[in-house]
């Protein structure tokens, strides 16, 4: 993995995937398609999507802890922080050698882990995110990328990250 080229394509993932609106009927079908694809792929996870001031939709699969539901809201924190995608802060701490504890920033309420990736309202900017826990930290924020891509009808492949 190459960290300059990851965050490359994220801001891209960023720039693009965003919606024209955003309701509580969205997120349902996101939140479905989430699950759909995560049961594709075998995966166990847990979901959430919420605008920063109320949650819209969660779920967690049959496997999942505690432990994911802390995950996701110390994701979503990064996210509504930063409006930045979770793994894209990581990503840019690591690359500057820095954490968010030297930013001043509590570990038991900030996690910058991949998973969670903001909801872009055009007009509006970060209203959200969406968030899952379950998956190594690339996964979990690609398996958003690739939900996000596929209901917005954005071909997932040029905004996949490098395998």
């Amino acid at each position: 993995m190459n960290v300059e080229q990851d965050l490359k394509v994220i801001a891209e993932q960023e720039a693009r995937l965003r919606f024209e609106r955003f309701d509580p009927a969205i997120a349902w079908m996101l939140g479905q398609r989430l699950k759909e694809t995560a049961e594709r792929l075998h995966g166990v996870i847990a979901m959430d999507i919420s605008l920063f001031a109320q949650p819209l939709f969660y779920y967690a699969m049959p496997g999942t802890t505690p432990d994911n539901a802390d995950w996701i809201r110390r994701k979503r924190n990064v996210v509504q922080r930063f409006h930045r995608s979770s793994y894209a802060v990581g990503l840019w701490l690591k690359q500057k050698e820095s954490s968010l504890e030297e930013r001043g920033l509590d570990v038991r309420e900030y996690a910058a882990h991949g998973g969670s990736f903001p909801i872009f309202v055009q007009g509006a900017g970060c209203i959200g995110a969406i968030t899952v826990s379950g998956l190594p930290q690339r996964e979990d924020h690609e398996l958003v990328v690739e939900v996000l891509a596929d209901y917005l009808k954005l071909p997932y492949e040029e905004l996949a990250l490098d395998p």
